[in-house]
């Protein structure tokens, strides 16, 4: 299944919202409009229920102790006329029976009895079915004059007419009102998505080297918040990116210094007939092709130490042992640039939090930059590395006593393609050394300072935390 395609079935934020608002909405509605409903079924069947106690008492006032002991010693002392009165009802009929205790009639609608006579006080209403009709009754039990039940029965009609009406009055309001607040949603949700699918359009329109902010007109807060994050992603990819260009723009024209020194030196050896020219001409190469390598060195320094900091694992480590073997690892390149190279504080363990990698990277280019431009022309060069467990922090430090930078470049060292005084009258290097260190600091959680010596010298001090005990 191809990608629109897996689009057409997700479904949209409109629609997802409706339903989100509307389903609990209408959920809530039926469950309270059942309870409505049932309320006033309820209250309703009570006042029927009432009207029709009413009735099963006045028939039973009616009745009376005669002196005829054959009949029971009861009768009915209302006439047929007064019956019918009492039966009148314009909506409903009405049905009655006056019951014996052992359930013969005394008065009223043959058939007509309850499946049960309990000799209970309390009213008893049940539905009977009575000639193919579904009858609301109530049963009384009466002892005086004498014991006898009173059964009064009624239909339902006007009962259920009036719970019908009380649904169409409740409901279909309350529907037309669902269905205008569903209206006023989808237009409301439609006019509140329209900044996004702008956003989306001009998204979709952008081409992908137009790193320019995208026009935002928000009128909620997190569609604002949205277009500000998506603004700040395209300044960041675009510093990125502008960042890459001068990058590569500055590699591309670092490195065609020495391959052009190379290619001259080449062309010139081949046109010389004389050996020694060749030899001289193959050390000039020699010496190009290390220029060249140690920049492409420096620059895959670069590009680990800005990947780096997505896994860079940080654990206590000993500064003293890091520093004993980069000092042994240039001491053969001193002594043969008549440089005294030498350590001090390494003769105890120091712990600092750091990364192994990262640190032989920092002493790495302290050390050949010291090499490079920190030997002193007028007399001994010396170049010290220093390691102080201070109670707070342990500090590093190397120190030469070369020409030094002037206060200006001082502050520029860390840059990269930044190079001082000595470095620019040497014609070596390309700059990254003292970035190199910068960078790899900075992922560190270290403190890098710089600062001359007097009377002449350079010193960079890298500031550690101190392992937690």
């Amino acid at each position: 299944m191809t990608t629109p395609d897996r689009l057409h079935l997700k479904p949209s934020l409109r629609n997802r919202l409706l339903r989100h608002v509307l389903l609990p909405l209408a959920l809530t509605w039926l469950i309270g409009s059942a309870l409505v409903v049932g309320v006033a079924s309820y209250f309703m069947q009570q006042a029927f229920d009432r009207a029709l106690l009413d009735d099963a008492y006045l028939v039973a006032s009616h009745v009376r102790r005669t002196a005829d002991v054959g009949v029971g010693g009861l009768e009915l002392s209302l006439s047929a006329q007064e019956m019918s009165t009492v039966l009148f009802d314009q909506s409903e009929s009405l049905y009655f029976a006056v019951l014996r205790p052992d359930g013969s009639m005394l008065a009223g609608h043959a058939g007509l009895r309850p499946a049960t006579l309990n000799g209970t006080a309390a009213p008893q209403f049940d539905a009977l079915d009575y000639q193919n009709h579904m009858l609301r009754s109530v049963t009384i039990h009466r002892q005086q004059p004498s014991d006898f039940y009173v059964v009064m029965a009624q239909t339902t009609t006007s009962r259920d007419r009036l719970l019908q009406r009380l649904l169409v009055f409740s409901i279909a309001p309350q529907v037309l009102l669902l269905m205008g607040l569903a209206a006023w949603l989808q237009r409301a949700i439609e006019t509140d998505l329209v900044p996004l699918a702008q956003l989306e359009r001009a998204l979709g329109r952008r081409d992908a080297r137009d790193l320019t902010p995208v026009p935002v007109s928000a009128s909620t807060r997190d569609v604002q918040r949205l277009g500000q994050a998506i603004n700040g992603l395209l300044g960041r990819i675009a510093f990125s990116v502008q960042a890459q260009r001068e990058f590569s723009g500055n590699v591309a024209h670092e490195l065609r210094t020495p391959l052009a020194g190379i290619r001259a030196l080449a062309d010139y050896g081949l046109r010389h007939p004389d050996p020694q020219v060749w030899r001289e001409q193959l050390a000039g190469i020699a010496k190009s092709q290390a220029r060249a390598s140690h920049l492409v060195d420096q620059l895959l320094a670069l590009a680990l130490a800005d990947e780096s900091h997505q896994s860079l694992v940080q654990e206590p480590v000993f500064l003293d042992a890091l520093v004993g073997e980069a000092v042994l690892r240039f001491l053969p390149r001193a002594d043969a640039a008549q440089v005294d190279l030498g350590a001090r504080g390494v003769d105890r363990a120091v712990p600092v939090m750091g990364n192994a990698a990262l640190i032989e990277g920092v002493l790495n280019n302290l050390l050949d930059n010291a090499l490079r431009y920190g030997r002193d022309a007028s007399g001994e060069s010396r170049i010290t590395v220093s390691v102080v467990d201070a109670p707070q922090a342990v500090v590093l430090s190397v120190t030469d006593n070369g020409p030094g930078v002037s206060q200006a470049q001082l502050t520029q060292l860390s840059r990269r393609w930044v190079q001082g005084s000595a470095g620019e009258a040497l014609k070596e290097g390309s700059g990254l050394g003292l970035a190199i260190v910068s960078e790899y600091v900075r992922l560190l959680g270290a403190r890098v300072v710089m600062q001359n010596e007097s009377p002449h010298g350079l010193r960079v001090t890298v500031t550690f935390e101190k392992p937690a005990l």
